[in-house]
């Protein structure tokens, strides 16, 4: 049966759309399903990390972004009082972006819909089967049922989501055992006392826009009362009122919603032509806001991939490297979300609230050591990921993140190296600045690779020595080496991008 397109994402959230972006920039027709008929009002998710701000930034996306969000250098882990410091890491963007989780999506869309990409709403993914040439949905719409034929399909429907059953993916993991509970209100009192108020009583209180406020909180005598149960008005003030002294002055709600703790990572992000991403392969309790962060990063790790698959040019095991790459990161994220959610739930917890409240005091000195802190604050950025390279004797850059040095061409094409990635690209940086090369990769793999004629580049400590790298559409390193003899680099370089970008035209 022939593919009506080449890959189904299933779920139109910002993981969905991102993928949906990355593969269509890669030239794979791509069709997202996503059974709401309208993008989501309300927003759960309200940050962009330093990794996904990269990542737009990559892609050329930034400057629709910041216009509409708030830079933090700060950010929190598990409530302590002492913050991480984003703004000493080794980045470009050391800032958590605040922007609402709806502008994501919607900025993502647009973006999505500019690459060609079929957006439909309405439509219900019921079913899937896969076979050895394809994979067949069964879609619902508002005109009755039918299927889709494509050759992949990828899961990025949320936690309850179709494909990971159909795909018989476990999901080992946590059930719920606390929820917390947030609302965004049109008003309340904001004044000094009511603040600090809040702060005393565990209340996190986060301004949105058009003078909307959002709360979070966990209540002790509340915080068991399962997920699925409604949050009142009622409700929500009695709880201020215990924790706080008073209810706030909080009036005209905008969204009450009750959230839980349930922690699972999917076996395997894998399953022939089924493939899961975002909360469909892990999902956790929010702390320091990383579902969202985890979810783009995800996409983004595969859609180069799953296009290269598509085109028939992929290396060997390059598809199954996405499990093998982004599992180990969902398990750290799953696993220190647990962390921050045991600290909590423990503080409330009468039994042992007085060596809980100790054990917060010691992690929050450990916080005030620069080494500890930076280690934090590089996990739950993302930018401390580095994935393992597979090839033996591989340059220790590899798998790293590529420092976005400043660049200089002779043409003035490039200002950096994440100026060379907006097509999602590999990129090749021949850091002699020896011609031959760069006309040489432009010649042979132009069509997907960048091969700048470098006349000058900034120093970093992470490239003292390197004289040639190969950096994925990610941004992550393929490839480098630090060989001197020409010949040898010419050789290394040849396997190299054959392996990775393909074979020459």
């Amino acid at each position: 049966m022939a593919a009506d397109v080449d890959v189904i994402v299933v779920g139109a959230g910002p993981t969905g759309l991102m993928l949906g972006c990355e593969l269509a920039l890669a030239g794979v027709r791509t069709r997202v399903l996503e059974r709401r008929e309208k993008p989501q009002r309300d927003s759960r998710a309200l940050s962009l990390h330093p990794r996904s701000v990269e990542l737009m930034d990559q892609r050329g996306l930034l400057d629709r972004f910041l216009p509409l969000g708030r830079t933090v250098p700060g950010w929190h882990f598990a409530q302590l009082p002492t913050q991480l410091d984003f703004s000493v890491l080794d980045t470009r963007h050391n800032y958590t972006l605040f922007l609402a989780q709806a502008h994501t999506e919607a900025l993502l869309a647009e973006r999505a819909h500019e690459l060609g990409v079929e957006i439909l709403r309405g439509r219900e993914v019921t079913g899937l089967s896969q076979d050895a040439d394809g994979v067949t949905a069964e879609v619902r719409d508002p005109a009755g049922a039918g299927t889709v034929r494509a050759r992949y399909a990828v899961g990025c429907d949320g936690g309850r989501g179709v494909v990971r059953g159909a795909a018989g993916i476990g999901f080992p993991g946590a059930d719920e055992t606390l929820t917390g509970v947030l609302g965004d209100f049109a008003a309340m009192d904001t004044g000094p006392a009511a603040l600090a108020a809040a702060r005393e009583g565990g209340v996190l209180v986060a301004p949105l826009e058009s003078g909307v406020t959002r709360l979070v909180f966990l209540d002790p005598e509340r915080m068991r009362v399962p997920a699925a149960e409604p949050v009142t008005l009622e409700e929500f003030r009695a709880s201020l009122t215990r924790l706080c002294g008073s209810d706030l002055g909080v009036a005209g709600p905008r969204w009450l919603s009750r959230f839980g703790n349930a922690t699972r990572l999917a076996e395997s992000y894998r399953a022939g032509r089924l493939l899961l991403a975002g909360d469909a392969a892990h999902i956790h309790f929010p702390a320091a806001g990383q579902g969202l962060n985890t979810g783009l990063q995800d996409a983004m790790n595969l859609g180069w991939k799953l296009a290269a698959e598509v085109h028939g040019r992929a290396l060997a095991g390059l598809l199954d490297s996405y499990d093998a790459e982004r599992r180990p990161v969902g398990r750290a994220v799953t696993e220190n979300t647990e962390v921050q959610t045991l600290l909590a739930e423990l503080v409330l917890t009468e039994t042992y609230r007085r060596p809980a409240a100790a054990l917060r005091s010691l992690l929050d000195g450990l916080l005030r050591m620069e080494e500890v802190n930076r280690r934090l604050a590089a996990q739950v950025s993302a930018l401390g990921t580095v994935y393992p390279a597979t090839a033996p004797g591989a340059d220790p850059l590899v798998g790293a993140r590529m420092p976005d040095i400043a660049l200089s061409t002779a043409d003035s094409t490039a200002g950096r190296v994440y100026d060379l990635l907006h097509e999602g690209r590999f990129a090749h940086l021949d850091l002699t600045g020896e011609a031959d090369a760069a006309s040489t990769v432009s010649a042979r793999w132009g069509r997907r690779v960048t091969a700048p004629a470098l006349t000058g580049y900034d120093t970093h400590a992470d490239l003292e020595g390197v004289r040639e790298i190969l950096v994925r559409p990610d941004g992550h390193v393929a490839w480098a080496t630090r060989h001197p003899d020409p010949r040898t680099r010419d050789e290394e370089r040849r396997a190299a991008l054959t392996a990775w970008a393909g074979d020459p035209v």
